[in-house]
């Protein structure tokens, strides 16, 4: 099992990469032999989408080509959004464009927001609607919101009942990806069943 944790904000030491390095333990935990690696996407953006990724690939090949080959490889995609400004960040619209080429098609995909305050349910929305039409990442039922998350998820035993209960919903939602990667296995393996040739693009 290979999980890719993506860190969304452009911040240098975020609170979304806290965030993104608590969900490494925790699939860890859940599954010892798990493969995790979390990209940042504070400390290696992606350069703005535009059409040299097909036309030119060699041009975006530093950044998007060791990523491309990590989502390639990987079962499940834990992707964390901060909120801002009720929206998610550009960078996370931006890798969903560079990924639009069956990278992420039929795999588990698990969503967690991020807020400084009690919001943090936008990004999951907007989410949920878009980034999945021509990736195909399927999205579980289940997803992550942590809010007040300078107070949550640091270092050491919970700091309150929150904290804790996150905690719990956090090692919840990873056995449940991980369990959905595994079966979503079938899906891409059995011959003859996806037909990305004939039917490129989602409608």
């Amino acid at each position: 099992m290979q999980v890719v944790i993506i860190s969304g904000s452009h911040r240098l030491n975020s609170q979304s990469s806290k965030v993104a390095g608590y969900l490494a333990q925790a699939v860890t935990a859940a599954d010892s032999a798990a493969e995790v690696v979390v990209h940042d996407l504070g400390v290696d953006p992606l350069p703005m989408w535009d059409m040299d990724v097909w036309n030119a690939p060699e041009k975006h090949e530093p950044h998007w080509g060791p990523l491309s080959r990590r989502l390639q490889a990987a079962d499940a995609i834990i992707v964390v959004a901060p909120e801002w400004n009720g929206c998610a960040p550009p960078a996370v619209k931006n890798l969903f464009l560079f990924a639009g080429n069956n990278l992420l098609a039929h795999k588990a995909g698990l969503l967690v927001s991020v807020s400084g305050s009690r919001n943090g349910a936008y990004p999951i929305a907007e989410l949920r609607a878009s980034g999945y039409k021509n990736t195909r990442i399927c999205y579980i039922p289940e997803h992550v919101i942590v809010r007040d998350v300078n107070q949550v998820l640091n270092p050491g035993e919970p700091a309150s009942e929150d904290d804790r209960y996150l905690r719990e919903r956090i090692d919840y939602a990873v056995k449940l990806l991980l369990a959905y990667g595994r079966a979503l296995t079938t899906v891409r393996e059995t011959p003859g069943l996806v037909d990305h040739a004939r039917f490129p693009n989602g409608m």
